[in-house]
């Protein structure tokens, strides 16, 4: 919020907050690994001098500095992104009984008439019968949706944590990027080891936030992929945002992805969706993901 004082003081004072976006201007927080769960906005200070006796002159160049002072910092705390995540967006949720946990998704930009094309892939199931994402079926997807024709997918995982990376079993001492890369260790189709995994990710950054009591990890990071005729291969990478957070000694893992090339137009909106994970209280419908390993159906 912007407060401007029509005072005719001598030496008036304008303060203005501006948002510091980090270094990609979506206020993500900077490449810098941080276990910080609030960051506060930098004050700037404005300071003009003007006679102490007020003229018909002077007020009129007063009233020309203040609205010359409000565009400029509004500019400054909405800078123009020249994305869709500046527009109203409606959202859905999802609610997951059997693994206890919730999350909502954009279904449509009114003002732009622009719908997403969210198709439910994998429906919600149990931790034993889900379907693997690496050999050793550590990890499993419990829930899938994706938008085809915009190239979105967002899924959710349930798996151990690598003890490679989260060696102690107090969840508070765990770095962000420590779990980032127990979940991405284990998040792989081919059968190579686990440093071999990671090397096809990169994380750009992880922080933690603590929500009701509840430890949730964030973590950004890119994903490459294999060369196609349509695009170099440098430009061949997935942008990834996620949340982790950690139930019974299993860690539940929310990523919402798109092809970086467009990341610009549907990466705010994909943080929000990550933004809203969270776990629920457990119900009678709950199947904590030890339970009969041994089910399939």
């Amino acid at each position: 919020m912007v407060v401007l004082s029509p005072s005719l003081l001598s030496y008036p004072t304008l303060h203005f907050f501006r948002f510091d976006p980090g270094r990609n201007g979506r206020g993500m927080p900077g490449r810098k690994n941080s276990n910080q769960s609030k960051k506060f906005p930098k004050k700037i200070r404005v300071c003009c001098c003007f006679p102490a006796k007020p003229s018909s002159q002077n007020v009129l160049w007063r009233r020309d500095l203040l609205f010359f002072a409000l565009s400029s910092s509004l500019s400054t705390l909405f800078p123009s992104s020249g994305c869709l995540a500046q527009e109203d967006v409606r959202t859905a949720s999802l609610v997951d009984e059997i693994n206890a946990y919730s999350y909502s998704y954009p279904v449509e930009l009114p003002s732009k008439k622009f719908l997403f094309k969210w198709v439910e892939s994998r429906k919600p199931e149990r931790y034993s019968s889900a379907a693997p994402l690496s050999p050793d079926a550590r990890l499993r997807i419990v829930s899938e949706r994706v938008d085809i024709v915009d190239n979105l997918v967002i899924a959710v995982t349930i798996g151990p944590p690598n003890i490679q990376f989260l060696k102690s079993k107090d969840t508070k001492t765990w770095a962000a990027k420590d779990v980032a890369d127990s979940v991405l260790s284990d998040k792989s189709a081919l059968r190579v080891t686990s440093s071999q995994r990671m090397t096809e990710s990169s994380v750009l950054d992880a922080h933690t936030s603590e929500i009701d009591g509840e430890q949730y990890w964030y973590y950004e990071y890119l994903v490459r992929k294999s060369p196609t005729r349509s695009a170099q291969e440098s430009n061949l990478y997935r942008h990834y945002v996620a949340s982790t957070a950690e139930r019974e000694g299993y860690l539940y893992s929310l990523s919402a992805s798109t092809p970086s090339q467009q990341w610009t137009k549907m990466g705010p909106f994909l943080e929000q969706t990550v933004a809203s994970f969270h776990l629920l209280p457990p119900t009678d419908n709950y199947v904590p993901p030890y339970k009969d390993p041994w089910r399939f159906w």
